[in-house]
């Protein structure tokens, strides 16, 4: 089995982002040749027209998915366009992709149903996607529910291929990510950079406690009971709480008398404490960028042979190489 996930470095990463898949992509790493993890800078050029900022925004993501426990020993941690066997596989598989399947993706669809400009680079998104899952032979890709249709788009592509040319590439199976913990913001809809409500991951102590202070909550007086079964407040401190302190919340929504203050200042205090290990360890590596730096190389060194295999093995398959 191989597992492959990219990120793209498009902004500093926040609680939705670690607990609806960054923890779940650290849990699946097993030896680095089974777990292939990759900053999809490529991918990020669709909405990132700054180059200093891309380049900040790529390392920030690496040095934030090491401090979080991403171990470049026990999986390989590179850049996507440090592989550039993954740009020419996606023009193998683009000559051969169907306009109106990329015309249904998500992203292009409902961008041009708001009647907004979409680029070419959005059309094509999948087929890259595509590129990046299959140039590994891997097996396994974890995704949130409304990734789900692009792991469909790279195995009707690469059984296409098949079917043309032979067997050259694996199709890959969908792991959904569980999201059964929903991360609010601090609005209470769903915690997204687009929404601007989110909380980072390594923000500092003083301003995330400020943050979460400002969380919106219902004007119900004090003593009123509440359920928290429906109350985001309460969805968030159960993201960081044990299960002791969350039934001991849980009751005293039930009971009422209380106060939305008591309740952010306990989540601020549980959430500065989660990730206090991983700060520390943000900093190192800040410190010394030169090292994630060669991580990266590292992990480039390992998946560009298996990226050249695969790369060959479809241009045999096509005709481009005896």
């Amino acid at each position: 089995m191989r597992v492959l996930s990219g990120i793209q470095p498009t902004g500093r990463f926040h609680w939705g982002n670690y607990f609806g898949a960054i923890r779940q992509y650290i849990d699946l790493q097993g030896q680095p040749e089974n777990a292939f993890y990759f900053i999809a800078n490529l991918h990020a050029l669709t909405t990132v027209r700054d180059p200093q900022r891309l380049q900040q925004n790529t390392l920030d993501a690496a040095i934030d998915l090491l401090a979080l426990g991403l171990d470049p020993n026990r999986a390989t941690l590179f850049l996507q366009s440090d592989v550039p066997e993954v740009s020419e596989l996606c023009w193998l598989l683009m000559t051969g992709a169907p306009m109106g399947l990329l015309e249904r993706c998500h992203a292009y669809k409902d961008k041009k149903a708001k009647g907004l400009t979409a680029d070419a680079g959005l059309f094509a998104y999948p087929v890259l996607m595509a590129a990046d899952i299959l140039i590994y032979d891997s097996t396994t890709v974890p995704v949130g529910e409304d990734q789900v249709q692009h792991i469909e788009v790279c195995r009707d592509l690469a059984a296409a291929f098949n079917h043309e040319f032979g067997e050259a590439f694996v199709l890959p199976k969908a792991k959904v990510l569980d999201t059964s913990a929903r991360v609010p913001g601090i609005d209470g809809e769903k915690m997204s950079k687009s929404y601007g409500n989110t909380l980072e991951v390594f923000e500092e102590p003083k301003t995330l406690r400020k943050q979460i202070m400002r969380i919106v909550t219902d004007s119900r007086p004090m003593e009123q009971p509440k359920e928290p079964g429906t109350d985001h407040l309460f969805q968030l401190y159960s993201l960081f709480a044990d299960d002791a302190q969350r039934e001991a919340l849980a009751a005293t929504y039930r009971r009422g008398g209380f106060g939305y203050g008591e309740v952010k200042k306990a989540l601020a205090d549980l959430a500065v404490d989660y990730f206090a290990e991983a700060r520390g360890r943000r900093a190192e590596f800040e410190a010394h960028p030169e090292q994630v730096r060669d991580i990266l190389a590292a992990g480039a060194a390992r998946a560009r042979p298996k990226a050249a295999e695969v790369l060959l093995r479809a241009q045999r398959a096509c005709g481009l190489k005896n």
